[in-house]
């Protein structure tokens, strides 16, 4: 494989802990014991070789690209860019990714074209005009008007009612009968309480009260 780092300085990181991990790894797994029919030995040393190779090179690779995020990191820090910029980049970069994916633009399409076949059928249209009859018919403009004129007796109806009931209670308050009884209360009132009121001030507060002189105590 060729330079695999991409002249990082990270490149052949890790290469001790490759022997330093244990032998039993991949390839040196499969035992002579263990080969597949039909294939041979020699045949199956070069597979092992192959995928010792192979792990090699992923272990590598999994080492620069760790060294490569965390630089992107260090950058991203540096430029003041927080996790949730980021996320909101993310996330609008992904919808405009959306709308311009063939998916989309094909289901943007395929949805124009069923709008179009709808409102273009003969039931739709149908459907349009017979609305379009009806609220332009004789009878509709007929029912509409009544019901507003209905809503305007009402409204007028209720008006006079309240009128007519304040007219009458002024017309009871002004009335002969209403006013007898209200002087009848009145002068009940004014005994109750104005007859109480001058038998406290007819006895004189330095007044002896004969009840008081000839009690035995």
């Amino acid at each position: 494989m060729d330079d695999i780092s991409l002249n990082s300085p990270h490149k052949g990181l890790g290469s001790d802990s490759l022997s330093d991990m244990p032998e039993e790894r991949g390839a040196a797994a499969v035992s002579p014991g263990t080969l597949p029919p039909g294939l041979t030995e020699e045949e199956a040393e070069e597979l092992r070789l192959e995928l010792t190779k192979v792990e090699e090179e992923i272990h590598t690779l999994r080492q620069v690209l760790s060294a490569k995020e965390h630089h992107a990191s260090e950058l991203k820090r540096k430029l003041g860019l927080s996790p949730l910029t980021e996320f909101k980049q993310n996330i609008t970069k992904s919808w405009q990714d959306v709308q311009t994916s063939n998916a989309y633009v094909a289901m943007s399409e395929k949805l124009g074209q069923w709008n179009e076949k709808v409102t273009g059928c003969d039931i739709y249209l149908s459907a349009s005009a017979t609305l379009d009859d009806i609220s332009s018919s004789e009878v509709y403009k007929k029912t509409q008007e009544t019901l507003s004129q209905a809503g305007q007796k009402t409204s007028a109806a209720l008006s006079t009612v309240g009128t007519a009931i304040s007219r009458k209670l002024g017309d009871m308050r002004n009335s002969p009968t209403f006013k007898s009884f209200e002087d009848k209360v009145g002068n009940i009132k004014y005994k109750v309480v104005g007859g109480k009121a001058n038998g406290e001030s007819a006895h004189s507060p330095n007044e002896s009260n004969p009840m008081q002189d000839n009690a035995p105590f």
